[in-house]
């Protein structure tokens, strides 16, 4: 875990960041409550998840599934927390996050049919997101916009499971206009693909670039440095 960061500041950070939710909600003449801030808890102490958790925040995301597994349990006193696993995930974990609320990283067909199992054996339909590697980078997950099709039709197979929308992380750049081009391609998918895609969430924009995210129609942005604080490095 990192280094604690001083526990008044998550709550001020926090504020900012609904703050500038809010503000780059209305440009785009949208609702600040159409977005969802997830609070990315990677790495980060279980007093820094309760801080924000006491300043009113409830979704939080991990990136690896031990994490989860050990906070979750940690936290379980906190009846309103929501967990989402936002990392690359394994099949032979897949059983470990069938009970959090949204699963945003499904980018192939074994890994669907692997979570199908294990939530139709604890009884609940689990939701999920579809990752898509827009920019076809091959060091990152997510399935090809061209096969986005296909495994949404084997999702739709699934009874354990619910496809609820879109997911994608653009690549690392300062140039925010060709990150922006990710981020309409995503939600061009989510529309082409709509009908598959229940609520037709889309999952984009982090600490950097959640405001462009927004403009562009994101419902869930995904924030860790902005209220958490800046990874220690080792």
């Amino acid at each position: 875990m990192s280094d604690p960061e001083p526990l008044g500041e998550i709550a001020l950070r926090l504020s900012e960041v609904r703050a500038r939710i809010d503000a780059a909600a209305a440009r785009a003449g949208r609702p600040a409550a159409t977005v969802r801030l997830i609070a990315v808890s990677k790495a980060k102490r279980e007093s820094a998840i309760r801080a924000a958790y006491a300043a009113g925040q409830r979704d939080f995301g991990e990136n690896y599934v031990q994490e989860l597994v050990e906070k979750s349990a940690a936290l379980s006193d906190l009846a309103e927390i929501r967990w989402h696993f936002i990392g690359k995930l394994q099949r032979n974990k897949a059983r470990h996050v069938v009970a959090t609320e949204l699963v945003h990283t499904v980018d192939r067909e074994e890994l669907a049919i692997e979570l199908d199992k294990r939530s139709v054996a604890a009884g609940r339909r689990l939701g999920v997101l579809i990752e898509v590697n827009v920019a076809g980078e091959a060091t990152k997950g997510g399935c090809s916009p061209d096969g986005l099709g296909d495994l949404l039709a084997a999702v739709a197979r699934a009874p354990g499971l619910e496809a609820r929308g879109l997911m994608t992380i653009p690549p690392e750049s300062a140039d925010l206009e060709a990150t922006r081009a990710v981020f309409v391609a995503l939600r061009e998918l989510r529309d082409r693909h709509r009908a598959a895609l229940g609520p037709g969430e889309l999952s984009m924009g982090m600490s950097h670039d959640y405001d462009v995210a927004i403009a562009e129609g994101a419902t869930m942005v995904r924030v860790g440095t902005a209220i958490f604080g800046a990874r220690q490095k080792t």
